[in-house]
């Protein structure tokens, strides 16, 4: 019999980790690469990864490995779970080893410099490979535990789609597909700005209804600025769109929802993130998304107001007041006043 091909996980941290042992359930041997050898070591022997997933057991069939290049060259199926701030620097030197690879990006980030999504620096690191992202509302703890879960994997390549599916669905976890790709992925970085925001309101105890606006003026607004730069508004009614939406902005257990309860019980932003000990993508990508706002002239009133509570001082009840002195638009961009 011959043996089964391992499935890699690149990135030790709570998602990946949780991809990985969801993977190893499912039967697949699997290759979890990081850069810390404390930490791969701390996985082999204890089979547990304390700092991102404490208390859950890392599976047997998950490999902690440190050699990349190797893990590459034995791997045709790679999910990729690494920060947006050092994707391109990790894979970069090993571009003639990707051609031809199937690549699925997991991480919900934007980088700074390019304003490109991590599918898209895969596909300029790796033109040759097999492009595909998942996004959902998907806590890593969660999906850990076997809280029922769904997510979605996009790409316009049918074959990946199905061998994600096959790969990662279980009896706990539902693999649904998209051919969205882009739109599924901006969902995924979008919606952790507003999970900032809703923190925010959370720690000042502000109310139920207010939640509910914040969150459906999010959707509205990320909807309206994926839609300028090519999406379709349709993907933003799915999983990646409103399910990751409510999830990230309702749940204490999200990194960008704890950072902002944080700043809403008056830390600094450094203070917040130094507490939170994990990369929170939405401070990384409120920035470039307010430049990219401005320089497509995509209205984004709550990017804005997070940008000025962030970096220029203001506070989120002055925000908010601002905010309702706007004059109101309608309610769902893709709809006319006409009722079509």
């Amino acid at each position: 019999m011959i043996e089964q091909q391992p499935i890699a996980v690149l990135g030790g941290g709570s998602f990946g980790t949780a991809i990985a042992n969801l993977l190893a359930e499912n039967g697949h041997s699997v290759r979890l690469w990081m850069r810390d050898p404390a930490q791969a070591e701390s996985i082999r022997t204890q089979r547990q990864n304390p700092r991102y997933l404490k208390g859950v057991t890392v599976l047997p069939e998950v490999s902690p490995v440190t050699e990349l290049g190797q893990t590459l060259s034995d791997c045709e199926l790679i999910f990729v779970a690494l920060p947006s701030s050092a994707l391109r620097q990790a894979l970069s030197p090993f571009a003639a080893q990707l051609s031809g690879k199937m690549l699925v990006s997991t991480t919900k980030g934007i980088e700074a410099q390019s304003f490109m999504l991590m599918s898209q620096i895969l596909q300029e690191i790796a033109p040759q490979a097999r492009i595909g992202v998942i996004s959902g509302p998907n806590l890593a703890r969660e999906v850990a535990e076997h809280a029922l879960t769904a997510t979605v994997v996009a790409s316009d390549d049918q074959a990946l789609c199905q061998c994600v599916q096959h790969a990662l669905h279980g009896r706990t976890f539902r693999v649904y597909a998209s051919a969205d790709r882009f739109g599924v992925e901006l969902g995924g970085a979008l919606k952790n700005v507003y999970a900032i925001m809703a923190g925010m309101a959370a720690a000042l105890g502000m109310g139920e209804n207010t939640r509910s606006m914040l969150i459906t003026r999010a959707l509205a607004e990320m909807t309206r600025f994926a839609v300028r730069l090519g999406a379709n508004p349709m993907t933003f009614l799915g999983l990646a769109g409103v399910g990751d939406l409510i999830v990230t902005c309702t749940s204490s257990k999200s990194r960008n929802f704890q950072v902002g309860y944080a700043l809403g019980e008056g830390l600094s932003l450094d203070q917040a993130v130094s507490r939170l000990g994990e990369v929170a993508e939405g401070v990384n990508t409120i920035k470039v998304l307010k430049t990219k706002a401005e320089e497509l002239q995509v209205y984004m009133p709550l990017v804005a107001g997070l940008h000025a509570i962030l970096f220029e001082g203001r506070t989120l009840e002055q925000v908010i007041a601002l905010l309702m002195r706007g004059e109101p638009k309608t309610d769902v961009d893709f709809l006319s006043t006409d009722g079509f």
